[in-house]
């Protein structure tokens, strides 16, 4: 059964490093999802706060009881929820950008930037800041303001620097060892590389003001760590 890390409990919250490759609630696609596992695992009820998608990881809120439910989830809703990313991303970010483009429903599940007259498109704005600039990659901070789904992920594509690996936005092929400058053939990331580092609210209803941090995984760090070490060797 899966380990799954608890970075924070207390006041009816639950915070969760989600790992990659889970779906926080049950999907088409079959599979066991967090909350499900969490419930087996605690044999309690959860309260599913917001979602993560599939192959992110990182800090994930649940609640334990409606109340705090309500008031996390209104919060969220409202925009006082602060989140920040961190992800793999194509090519150099050499400077900070606020990406405000709205985004509407694409095909086969996907989202897309909105054109002039879609009347479905929703108002999403995305604060992006470059961390450390590689040859051909970088290291990335994305501040979410909006709440839209898949927004990072189409916000940085939109820029010209799409998750170094992205099965619906961009390469779907695996990144190995060599491909991000070691020697290698092993596998490094096989999945988006997006992880939400960061998880902060206000004081609320019942629920204590409180930030969370989640490390970053040992795949995207092996990744930086390559990349890193084929500029340095240049």
């Amino acid at each position: 059964m899966t380990d799954v890390r608890i970075l924070f409990e207390g006041g009816g919250v639950l915070v969760v490093d989600k790992p990659p490759g889970m779906l926080v609630i049950p999907g088409r696609e079959g599979g066991p999802s967090l909350r499900e596992l969490l419930e087996t695992q605690r044999r309690q009820k959860i309260f599913v706060v917001h979602r993560l998608d599939r192959d992110t990881s990182g800090a994930l809120v649940f609640a334990l009881d409606a109340a705090v439910h309500r008031a996390l989830s209104g919060a969220f809703e409202t925009g006082k929820v602060r989140k920040r990313y961190v992800a793999l991303v194509e090519g150099r970010v050499e400077a900070p950008h606020m990406v405000d483009a709205p985004l509407v429903a694409g095909r086969k599940g996907r989202m897309r930037v909105a054109r002039p007259g879609d009347t479905e498109a929703k108002a999403s704005r995305t604060r992006v800041r470059p961390v450390e600039t590689f040859e051909r990659a970088s290291l990335v901070e994305a501040e979410p303001l909006t709440g839209r789904t898949h927004q990072i992920r189409v916000h940085l594509l939109s820029l010209g620097h799409p998750l170094l690996v992205d099965h619906q936005y961009g390469r779907e092929a695996p990144l190995t060892e060599k491909d991000l400058g070691g020697e290698g053939d092993s596998v490094v990331l096989s999945r988006t590389p997006l992880h939400a580092a960061r998880v902060g609210w206000p004081a609320l209803a019942g629920v204590e003001a409180r930030a969370v941090e989640a490390p970053v995984p040992e795949d995207m760090a092996r990744a930086r760590e390559l990349l890193r070490a084929s500029v340095t060797s240049l």
